[in-house]
């Protein structure tokens, strides 16, 4: 009696054992294999943009309200631009005296060549006298020549008593005269060739004051440019003073109030931007056949007995974890093994019923169909 006593329940415990290690064993691939994947740690999401300033100033006025929908491009706030219409303004007078200067430095090369002309022709006209004194100076030379010869053949014949004291003294007239025309003709030579060499000193002055205009004319055009960049700078900050909607979205909070002074990188205002997906996170063992492009079943909370449809449009990287701000290190101390998650983006198909109803932050369900269930294994 006593050993029947003990065979049920020693029956009952061995099956209880049985099925428990045979169901311990084969839950993680019954539930990495499943047909669909479930979890309700899934939650809506869209892009959060934080509107800030690029440059200091005042609120002028806050153009919209809280919550309020906005288009993209829609001026949000508006900064106090006076000081920056006042800059753009200042680098565009600045830049008119650029090219004022510009011109004018093209009217002083104007002259410039014409004064290089100049003398350039009074170069010429050295060289020209110069030439004539060289010929001057050729064509008293044969003269002064023969008189000499002739003072010193009537010389010999006065000592002879072969001519007369008055033909001596008209040799030696004639030989004075002609000496004293080669001297000036000499004279006139040096004082030619003087002026050439003034004249060449001129122009090469000259040449120089053009060179220098020329270089004057690349400085006022980088000056054009630095002014050109300057307008373009202030520009850009006068457009920085309104601050545009970049995208279709909603308002969330605002942050600034009408007179306060801002500094640059200070949010004014959040913007929710009207695109949304569902955002849900899977344990790790989920996904072993999830891949993109399955097909997702997403109910949100917030609207009950309504099915929408999407996609798997991207699974993260890494689990959710790693981009804490302290990431755990079970390299150190005990370990206890948890089921990490990884994020799935789910993208929710075209012209869904919730269309501009759906707020980021609101909790859902979310069934992957996974395609890859019934082809087995993948390795």
């Amino acid at each position: 009696m006593k050993l029947r006593t003990w065979i049920v329940p020693g029956i009952v415990v061995i099956t209880a054992s049985l099925l428990l290690v045979t169901v311990s064993g084969c839950w993680p691939r019954w539930t990495s294999e499943a047909a669909e994947q479930t979890t309700d740690d899934a939650y809506v999401h869209a892009d959060l943009t934080p509107l800030s300033t690029r440059i200091s100033g005042t609120v002028r006025s806050v153009e919209v309200n809280d919550y309020q929908a906005v288009q993209p491009g829609q001026l949000v706030i508006q900064l106090d631009d006076d000081d920056y219409r006042a800059d753009l303004d200042q680098a565009n007078a600045a830049l008119a005296a650029a090219r004022a200067e510009y011109a004018e430095n093209q009217a002083a090369k104007t002259v410039q060549d014409a004064r290089v002309r100049s003398a350039e022709s009074g170069v010429a006209e050295a060289v020209a006298a110069v030439r004539a004194a060289q010929a001057a100076v050729a064509a008293s030379r044969p003269d002064v020549v023969r008189t000499t010869e002739e003072l010193a053949r009537q010389k010999a014949l006065i000592a002879s008593k072969a001519a007369t004291q008055q033909q001596l003294e008209s040799a030696v007239a004639d030989a004075g005269r002609f000496t004293g025309m080669l001297d000036s003709r000499q004279a006139d030579l040096e004082k030619a060739q003087a002026a050439l060499e003034s004249a060449r000193t001129a122009l090469d002055a000259e040449q120089r004051e053009r060179s220098a205009l020329d270089v004057h004319d690349e400085l006022i055009r980088a000056d054009i440019q630095a002014k050109q960049a300057a307008i373009t700078v202030a520009a850009v900050n006068l457009g920085y003073t309104k601050i545009l909607a970049p995208a279709a979205g909603a308002v969330g909070e605002r942050h600034v109030q009408v007179g306060q002074l801002v500094a640059p990188g200070m949010d004014l205002i959040d913007l929710v931007e009207g695109d949304v997906w569902i955002l849900a996170n899977y344990k790790e063992t989920q996904l072993t056949r999830v891949r993109v492009g399955d097909g997702a079943d997403i109910r949100v909370d917030t609207f009950p007995g309504v099915k929408l449809h999407g996609h798997v449009a991207e699974i993260a990287p890494a689990s959710g974890s790693q981009f804490a701000l302290l990431p755990p290190d079970n390299a150190t101390g005990n370990f206890t093994k948890v089921v990490q998650r990884i994020p799935v983006k789910i993208v929710l198909d075209a012209n869904h019923p919730l269309q501009g109803q759906l707020r980021p932050g609101f909790s859902a369900e979310v069934t992957i169909h996974v395609r890859a269930a019934s082809k087995g294994h993948r390795s």
